[in-house]
């Protein structure tokens, strides 16, 4: 081969190599970051810095200021603008609903002390806390606690027309959300666990149902049976009453049937 062809050769190897070099030098070059600030226009807003439980008092160790989007503060949050002394105010207020680390803290959230007990605290506008005997055998065992669901069914023992006595069972009360289990208005530490001691059960009712309660009680025994968490409605519809003690006696009684002979007529004793 002449030496002008070799050297031909050698000069185009010699550029393929410094090209291929250029070329992976331009795609392994790494990218540039570019990190544009955005400026968000913010406040300080009074937030959780623990987890509150509920009915629990709220110290000022548990408060803090935080900064956050003004477009995303909704005028219910307590901002350091309109409340610089709220650390101050808020320290011992009783929150109404168990309150997370981080979330902002509301009017609604938290009332101050003074402005009720704690009971009266966590009850919704226009609802009454109502206190009920209750025993192993008329709540599930004890195994009842509170924010749990319950029906309420009113046992009462009548007579018939030939004197012999039996009972009968109505649901007086339905969907009725527990208040409290003798003192206890929410889990200890997180756990629940049982009062089984408890002789009461405080439930939240309407002013009518609270009549209805009041009245079945002197009408015989009352018995809590739990409902299902699965039974619980999604748009959290409140309790409802049965008319068992509005309908007339005749209405109330039940078919008994002894020795095949039937009989309905049932009355209060």
């Amino acid at each position: 081969m002449k030496r002008a062809q070799l050297t031909g050769i050698a000069i185009a190897g010699t550029a393929g190599l410094l090209a291929f070099i250029m070329v992976q030098g331009l795609v392994d070059k790494p990218q540039i970051e570019k990190t544009v600030e955005v400026h968000v226009k913010s406040s300080e807003v009074l937030v959780a810095a623990a987890d509150i439980g509920l009915g629990q008092s709220a110290a000022e160790t548990q408060l803090r200021w935080q900064p956050w989007p003004e477009e995303t503060a909704t005028t219910g949050y307590i901002t350091r603008a309109s409340a610089p002394n709220a650390l101050t105010q808020m320290s011992g207020a009783i929150a109404r609903a168990p309150i997370m680390a981080g979330e902002p803290i509301t009017a609604q959230k938290l009332i101050k002390a003074g402005q009720g007990g704690v009971l009266a605290a966590i009850l919704p506008a226009g609802m009454r806390a109502v206190s009920t005997k209750i025993k192993l055998e008329t709540s599930a065992g004890g195994l009842i606690m509170p924010n749990d669901r319950v029906d309420v069914i009113l046992i009462q023992r009548v007579k018939g027309r030939n004197g012999a006595e039996d009972y009968v069972s109505d649901t007086l009360l339905s969907n009725v959300r527990v208040l409290a289990i003798g003192q206890e208005i929410e889990t200890k530490e997180g756990k629940r666990v049982a009062d089984s001691s408890a002789s009461t059960a405080t439930l939240e009712l309407t002013p009518r149902q609270s009549e209805i309660l009041a009245l079945g009680s002197t009408k015989g025994e009352l018995t809590l049976s739990l409902r299902s968490i699965s039974d619980l409605d999604a748009n959290g519809a409140g309790p409802s009453a049965g008319d068992a003690l509005e309908r007339p006696m005749e209405a109330r009684s039940i078919g008994v049937t002894r020795y095949g002979v039937s009989s309905r007529a049932f009355g209060m004793n």
